[in-house]
C-alpha cells in the first residue's frame, strides 16, 4: 500500500542559484577559455577603432558631407548662371542692381511694408 502522504510530495525546485551557475562555469574550462577570449575580441569588434560603433558614425557623418557637397554645387551652378546673365543681359543687370542695393527708376515710388507687430 502506498504512503498516503507520497501523492503530496513536491520534488524540490530545480532553479539554479547565481553561485551553483558561477561554479559549473569555472569547472567547464573550455566555456571559460572561450569566454575570455571571446568577450575582449567581441568588445573590441563593436566599440574599437574600426568597430561596428565607429563605422556607423562615420556612415552617418559622409551622408550629411555629401549633402553639404550636394548643396554646394548647387549654390556654384546657380551663382555661375547668374553670373553669366548679369554679363549679357541688361535686364538681369537691372533686376540685380534694384533687388541688392535698393535702386529705383527715376519717377518711380518704393513702398515698403513693414511686419506685423
Amino acid at each position: 500500500m502506498a504512503n498516503p502522504g507520497s501523492s503530496f510530495y513536491r520534488k524540490a525546485s530545480s532553479r539554479r542559484t547565481a553561485g551553483a551557475l558561477l561554479k559549473k562555469l569555472l569547472r567547464n574550462r573550455r566555456l571559460l577559455v572561450l569566454l575570455a577570449i571571446g568577450v575582449p575580441l567581441l568588445g573590441y569588434v563593436i566599440f574599437g577603432n574600426k568597430g561596428v560603433v565607429q563605422r556607423v558614425r562615420l556612415t552617418n557623418e559622409k551622408a550629411e558631407l555629401e549633402s553639404r557637397i550636394r548643396a554646394a554645387e548647387a549654390e556654384s551652378t546657380a551663382l555661375r548662371a547668374e553670373s553669366k546673365a548679369l554679363d549679357n543681359d541688361a535686364k538681369a543687370i537691372e533686376k540685380a542692381a534694384r533687388e541688392k542695393h535698393n535702386l529705383v527708376r527715376d519717377g518711380e515710388q518704393v513702398y515698403r511694408v513693414r511686419p506685423e507687430q
